[in-house]
């Protein structure tokens, strides 16, 4: 333990606290302190002790505050952190179906590309079958003119 040699409204006190918590201890004092005197101002010399109960409500008024904005920011946060998880959640779920549209898409592409080969090979055979005709029909024209 250590011993921190505080001033207080004109006073010296000797107080411990644990070892490398000096620095804290006094400044702790000195907030203290400047609350008390400011208020001393304020107030005038109301009595020491009732500038002391003032001064200590003013603090615990103010822990008070401060404990209800750090729930309403936990609040906040936990609030934000779960809009987060959602949004989260509607990303991958907007991923996975253009993935599955994506895939559909390839699929019906496939297919297209499939059914345009199949419909160039039928006009291909169309195509070569209409010549063939168009041939045999020239050759009987010729020789049918020729016997004539």
């Amino acid at each position: 333990m250590a011993n921190v040699n505080i001033k207080f409204n004109g006073k010296e006190f000797l107080l411990s606290c644990e070892d490398g918590q000096e620095a804290h201890l006094e400044e702790l004092a000195e907030q203290l302190s400047q609350k008390f005197e400011n208020l001393k101002n304020d107030l005038g010399n109301i009595g020491e002790n009732k500038l002391l109960l003032i001064t200590s409500i003013k603090i615990i008024d103010e822990y008070f505050e401060t404990k209800k904005k750090i729930e309403i920011k936990k609040k906040e946060l936990i609030n934000l952190s779960n809009k987060f998880k959602e949004l989260k959640s509607l990303v991958y779920n907007y991923k996975d179906n253009k993935e599955n549209e994506i895939k559909q898409l390839v699929a019906k592409q496939d297919d297209f590309k499939k059914e345009i080969e199949k419909n160039k090979d039928e006009y291909e055979k169309i195509i070569d079958d209409a010549a063939d005709q168009i041939e045999t029909f020239l050759e009987s024209a010729v020789k049918e003119n020729l016997i004539q």
